[in-house]
């Protein structure tokens, strides 16, 4: 039987997202595999992995929060808006922790960021960090993105470096975040240091190192590393099927929705299960049709 569920990787420095994915594809011997959120190669923490039928879900996700705690660097600014790129500049940095708190605000809520060059933005089919290594910069346009919170953990006014936490959504980077800080305050900033704490509902205590998962290979228990695919939408309501329901929704028919005990017509999604607890995956109750349509089984 195919592996499947969610395997949470603590994703380790110099690997990209893709990467990461090689390898496991190479340990756990299968190429259905999917990552819920890209991560540069300097990043490190939460790659929650979609394993096997898993990997349906993909586009599905809920809750696509991520939080992260970055480092960063006044008076720098660098092409790739962190520390692994080429400095373009260098200032004076005599920024005092006030300042810096007081320029914070402009960077929580939903906010417009302009991707940066080096990244996997797609404009006219191509990268943005292919046409950057090509030497080329062109006009990116502003993106709406969510900051939840921006809390400062750790400063030293004298070198300007720090330690922020940024709770944020789906196509947030940081750097950036950083990069515009640094201009608000007009001395620059780049970040310095990259982990993801959490992502997708997990947490660093719910991640594997390539080590472990090798290890669980070799001893034939990958199943107990995989977290469950229900875990991913907890927050939607559950619906527990009678085993002749099952028995239909499985076939494909439509269930009518006055057949269905504890299901609220209103609800935008519901994870579905058979009497023995089978996890099936996600439907949603149409009230103008009188049925429950699937929206996708996993």
């Amino acid at each position: 039987m195919e592996l499947s569920g969610i395997l949470v990787m603590n994703k380790p420095q110099g690997f990209t997202s893709f990467d990461v994915i090689g390898k496991l594809r190479g340990i756990l011997r299968m190429r259905r595999l999917g990552h819920t959120g890209t991560l540069d190669p300097m990043a490190e923490g939460v790659l929650p992995v979609l394993v096997g039928t898993a990997a349906r879900a993909c586009d599905l996700l809920p809750d696509e929060t991520k939080t992260y705690r970055a480092g960063f660097q006044l008076g720098t600014v660098t092409d790739t808006q962190d520390s692994t790129g080429r400095i373009l500049e260098t200032r004076a940095a005599s920024v005092s922790e006030a300042e810096l708190l007081r320029v914070f605000p402009q960077f929580i809520g939903e906010i417009q960021q302009i991707p940066p060059m080096y990244s996997a933005v797609q404009i006219n089919g191509k990268r943005l960090y292919e046409l950057a290594r090509e030497g080329k910069q062109i006009e990116r346009k502003a993106r709406t993105v969510q900051v939840q919170s921006l809390k400062l953990l750790s400063f030293q006014p004298e070198d300007g470096t720090g330690t922020v936490e940024i709770v944020c959504g789906k196509g947030t980077y940081v750097r950036t975040i950083l990069h515009d800080i640094g201009q608000a305050l007009q001395c620059g900033a780049m970040m310095t240091a990259l982990l993801r704490t959490a992502a997708c509902g997990f947490t660093l205590g719910d991640a594997q190192d390539f080590a472990a998962v090798q290890q669980a290979a070799d001893e034939n228990r990958l199943t107990e590393l995989l977290i469950p695919t229900d875990r991913l939408f907890v927050r939607y309501p559950e619906l527990y099927l009678t085993e002749k329901q099952a028995q239909l929704y499985r076939n494909g028919v439509r269930l009518g929705l006055s057949q269905l005990h504890g299901l609220k017509p209103d609800a935008a999604c519901c994870r579905v299960y058979g009497a023995d607890g089978t996890f099936f995956g996600l439907a949603r109750p149409d009230s103008a049709a009188d049925c429950l349509r699937i929206v996708k089984n996993l």
